[in-house]
């Protein structure tokens, strides 16, 4: 059953990363590149590439859930890799864009890194699906203190904020998400003809909340950086933070875990990272973001300059 749910994970980071492509590019046609505003939504929902991309989100999502039915969390979270490799190609198709060498080192350490921990953590995780009712209000009242945080910090500071912000919150939220969908999959799987009336909602509300804010956040992120630095982000963060409940509150790994297991999946979980740091720094739709923002202030800057100079003339 868990390569059933790595099979429907892998096939889940396909739509995943063919949907954020889409929605990156019409957010930034209809939205000018810049914050998603309730303004903007209406443009959004006429896009057919926009509603395109959302509903091979769906799809993306709907297998994701059903692998993280059948598989533990510290398994299935980190196959997301794949999506990051598929945007970055894409994306580097439709820009025009040549990747560089960084990049390409970049995404294959993001996913040796991400690969090798799937394939560590499927040998030391228990095969148990039992997620206790006081395992799931631990991880919904952390989430609760997570959304203040990030919302206050939006609401505070929105206008200084930048694509990193975004990617980090949404990438934490979703790693939330995530954990809590597990749950609720786990409890529609063990019904057994009982009422729907007594599935976790509190839970349900929990993802609502989370995964709409989260959304938000992406949307935001999408209009401030590259769609596959955004997808590197999600790739990293949202899995490190489910992995951290599922170990943490969870306990999905076995206790004779050995000491050696433990440092090899440390070091892969390093990989990823410094994989995704790398792509933030080298990505060629980055450099050439930076290099005509500083294009464009050497021409402010000149243009003053020849100002000055018109005007000590006139006055001579």
């Amino acid at each position: 059953m868990v390569w059933i749910a790595v099979a429907a994970a892998v096939c889940g980071a396909f739509g995943l990363a063919f949907g954020a492509q889409l929605q990156s590019m019409a957010v930034r046609s209809h939205a000018g590149g810049l914050s998603l505003s309730l303004g903007n939504v209406g443009k959004l929902l006429s896009s057919g590439r926009w509603v395109g991309g959302l509903l091979l989100l769906g799809l993306g999502m709907v297998l994701n859930v059903f692998a993280l039915a059948s598989a533990p969390l510290t398994v299935v979270q980190p196959i997301g890799a794949i999506a990051l490799v598929i945007t970055t190609v894409v994306n580097s198709k439709v820009n025009n864009l040549t990747l560089n060498r960084p990049t390409v080192m970049a995404i294959i350490s993001c996913m040796a890194g991400s690969v090798g921990f799937v394939l560590l953590a499927i040998a030391v995780t228990n095969a148990s699906n039992e997620i206790t009712a006081a395992e799931a209000l631990t991880i919904e009242g952390i989430l609760a203190l997570v959304v203040i945080c990030f919302g206050g910090l939006y609401l505070m500071f929105r206008r200084r904020l930048g694509a990193f912000f975004y990617i980090v919150a949404a990438g934490v939220l979703f790693g939330f998400v995530a954990v809590l969908v597990r749950t609720l999959a786990v409890s529609v799987v063990h019904l057994d003809g009982r009422s729907l009336w007594t599935l976790p909602w509190l839970a349900v509300v929990a993802v609502v909340v989370a995964g709409l804010l989260g959304t938000y956040f992406v949307q935001n992120a999408y209009s401030k950086g590259p769609p596959d630095l955004v997808i590197a982000g999600l790739t990293v963060i949202d899995p490190i933070v489910g992995i951290a409940l599922g170990i943490s509150i969870l306990g999905e790994l076995r206790p004779d875990v050995h000491p050696a297991m433990s440092v090899a999946m440390a070091v892969c979980a390093l990989l990823a990272i410094i994989g995704v740091v790398a792509l933030s720094r080298h990505h060629p739709d980055v450099l050439e973001r930076r290099a005509k923002a500083r294009n464009d202030k050497e021409s402010v800057g000149q243009g003053t300059y020849n100002l000055a100079e018109n005007k000590f003339m006139t006055d001579s």
